[in-house]
């Protein structure tokens, strides 16, 4: 990664603790601040993720104007898979079984279910590599694949080389009968489930898969980190508003 001279000045201020970046006024000066970076070269990638951490932030929440138009159905759709339907917070995750990011970011996802007992977790199924994927998406909407959630997205994400043969393979492992799910599959509600995450997709912005919502932030890519700091800023600001007042009793 390259640094520029934004994230160097920024570095360099935090370093020497000053109130505003400005031209140093001497050469003492500047050789302080390169004997500084050159003795502590984290401060400098440190600084620069931090800055890259504030853009990419900065760039999700600019469809906060969507999401909130559209909030019930990001968060709320009750057709969806939710772990942890009781968590205070919410994190929504658009993805394909066959892409490969989704499968990069999938063990990440998972850690974060175990590790945030209090944030609902919505998969967004939204096929878009084909056939198997769409076959993997319908199977997982029925009430039998909901049954197995969890067990068939960690076994879908992990398996590279996901076709029908396999689909079938990892529901047999799961306990299910595969006839029973395809057959179930085939429901015209699953067909109209998909075509209105489609269109939701679509009213985001959104180009590929994943793709992740939380709060107002929208996370394009399997950009982990921005997922797990846009989640710390909607907690950080719940925590931040003042309690609810309880209206005055009559008297």
């Amino acid at each position: 990664m390259k640094l520029t001279a934004a994230p160097l000045a920024v570095a360099a201020c935090a370093a020497l603790a000053l109130s505003a970046c400005q031209k140093p006024a001497d050469d003492a000066f500047g050789d302080k601040v390169r004997a500084y970076l050159l003795e502590h070269p984290e401060v400098i990638q440190e600084a620069a993720l931090k800055l890259r951490e504030k853009q990419v932030l900065e760039a999700a929440k600019a469809s906060a104007t969507a999401v909130a138009k559209h909030r019930q159905q990001i968060e709320r759709d009750p057709r969806d898979l939710v772990i942890n339907p009781a968590g205070q917070f919410t994190v929504v995750e658009f993805f394909d079984y066959r892409c490969g990011y989704c499968k990069v970011v999938a063990p990440e996802m998972v850690k974060l279910i175990e590790q945030n007992p209090d944030v609902r977790f919505v998969f967004k199924e939204f096929p878009i590599f084909g056939e198997v994927s769409e076959t993997a998406a319908r199977m997982a909407l029925t009430y039998e694949g909901k049954s197995k959630g969890l067990v068939l997205y960690k076994a879908w994400m992990e398996d590279r080389g996901l076709d029908e043969a396999a689909l079938d393979r990892h529901l047999i492992s799961a306990g299910l009968d595969p006839a029973t799910v395809r057959k179930a599959a085939a429901s015209p509600a699953i067909t109209a489930q998909l075509n209105d995450i489609r269109t939701l997709a679509g009213a985001l912005g959104l180009q590929g898969t994943p793709a992740f919502v939380v709060g107002d932030y929208v996370i394009p890519g399997a950009d982990i980190d921005a997922v797990k700091a846009a989640l710390a800023k909607v907690k950080g600001e719940e925590l931040k508003r003042p309690p609810a007042t309880a209206p005055a009793s009559p008297t």
